[in-house]
């Protein structure tokens, strides 16, 4: 009788699953710490993680890795098109504005102002303001200002586009969240020509 294999299972995709769930959050613009916190995992664990990825794509470190244009390949998004397409922004989908606390702003947004309340993670909260998503995260230090997510069809296309014009993106396409039906949440960020975030946001179905 031959003894099983040992060690970790193969995987069929340029980064490992825990790999992944870093490089997003990387893509997202979250610290070490703050993604290890979500994760459940030490922060030397995170660097790992991200120290892997980095080293298998020859990427500029952390930074490099945030603009890094990568699809795990079980995304809904793993087959899209490379051609590019014309891009036009949709309609706002998103506003994001920071507070300092979120408990209190939860019960001013929705009981005060009436928003319907569609679910928090955290310290993050998620209102409906007729059809527009008003996204609340808790943060110090913050002056408030606003952030744009304006919908589109093909955001890996769409992003493609907007550096060709001469946008530059600061955070490549990254899936954010999987619904428990299956719909991808994916978003990308980008600077105005003052510098200040606009982002775009995009829905997958696999």
């Amino acid at each position: 009788m031959s003894e099983g294999k040992r060690g970790r299972p193969p995987h069929d995709d340029v980064l490992t699953p825990a790999e992944w769930r870093v490089t997003e959050l990387v893509r997202h613009g979250l610290t070490n710490a703050r993604i290890a916190a979500l994760l459940g995992v030490s922060a030397d664990a995170v660097k790992f993680h991200v120290a892997n990825a980095v080293l298998k794509f020859g990427l500029d470190g952390k930074a490099g890795l945030k603009r890094w244009d990568g699809v795990a390949r079980g995304s809904a998004l793993h087959e899209r098109k490379d051609a590019m397409t014309a891009t036009n922004l949709g309609p706002i989908g998103q506003i994001a504005r920071t507070v300092k606390d979120i408990k209190a702003a939860e019960r001013f947004y929705n009981e005060t102002l009436g928003l319907p309340h569609l679910y928090t993670f955290g310290k993050l909260a998620f209102f409906d303001c007729g059809g527009v998503r008003l996204f609340l995260s808790e943060a110090d230090g913050d002056d408030g200002a606003a952030i744009l997510y304006f919908r589109v069809g093909d955001i890996h296309a769409a992003a493609e586009e907007l550096a060709a014009r001469g946008a530059e993106i600061t955070h490549a396409p990254h899936m954010i969240h999987k619904h428990p039906d299956g719909t991808e949440e994916w978003m990308c960020f980008f600077k105005d020509n003052e510098g200040r975030p606009l982002a775009l946001m995009a829905q997958a179905k696999g």
